[in-house]
């Protein structure tokens, strides 16, 4: 990315969210890690990994040249990158592999030429470990906080590029807009599982 480094607060650690707001990659890791564990557990991994290695920055080619179980006990050791670090080590394996041969090892190459939204969708939603919502999320959070604008980024984002939302990663820029994100998930599970409860007592 040519733009300076954008301020991130998504680990809500100074050191790990500086490494999220230099490094493409360590972006891309911490939204890969970003499920079934706090936000800011998943955006603080892609630090704790660096460490770990002795390095301060992440490098596609070295992760996905590293020994899978020596990564995978890298992930697991205490505290844990993950509830699951086992499947998210093979996973982040997975998603450098997949850099190194369709991009040169380059994160930042999967968005710098994108011409438009979707675009760069289909370019995030190629990625290995990136579904349609968390593709959608990382390009709301491309556009909102690191500067990434392809024409028609926000309705490529779906609901996750409306400005002023408080739905994902995307829109945390410390810790009250955390709280709002995470009120708004809670909100919308209790939604969400009130309505199989109707669908079920109504299908009896």
């Amino acid at each position: 990315m040519s733009t300076p480094s954008p301020t991130i607060r998504l680990a809500q650690q100074p050191e790990a969210d500086a490494l999220l707001a230099r490094s493409p990659l360590a972006a891309l890791t911490g939204m890969l890690l970003d499920q079934q564990v706090p936000m800011e557990w998943a955006f603080s991994g892609p630090y704790t990994i660096a460490q770990r290695m002795g390095t301060d920055d992440l490098d596609a080619q070295a992760i996905a040249a590293h020994d899978p179980e020596a990564f995978a006990a890298l992930l697991s050791a205490k505290p844990a990158v993950h509830r699951y670090p086992g499947s998210m080590a093979q996973r982040i394996q997975q998603l450098c592999q997949f850099l190194v041969d369709e991009y040169g090892g380059d994160a930042a190459a999967v968005w710098s030429d994108a011409t438009t939204g979707k675009e760069l969708l289909a370019r995030l939603q190629a990625l290995p470990g990136f579904g349609k919502q968390k593709a959608q999320i990382f390009l709301a959070l491309l556009g909102k906080q690191y500067g990434v604008r392809p024409e028609g980024w926000r309705e490529a984002a779906g609901p996750y590029g409306e400005a002023g939302s408080y739905r994902s990663a995307a829109d945390i820029t410390g810790p009250e807009s955390l709280a709002k994100v995470r009120a708004y998930k809670q909100e919308a599970k209790r939604a969400a599982k009130a309505a199989k409860e109707a669908k079920g007592s109504t299908g009896s």
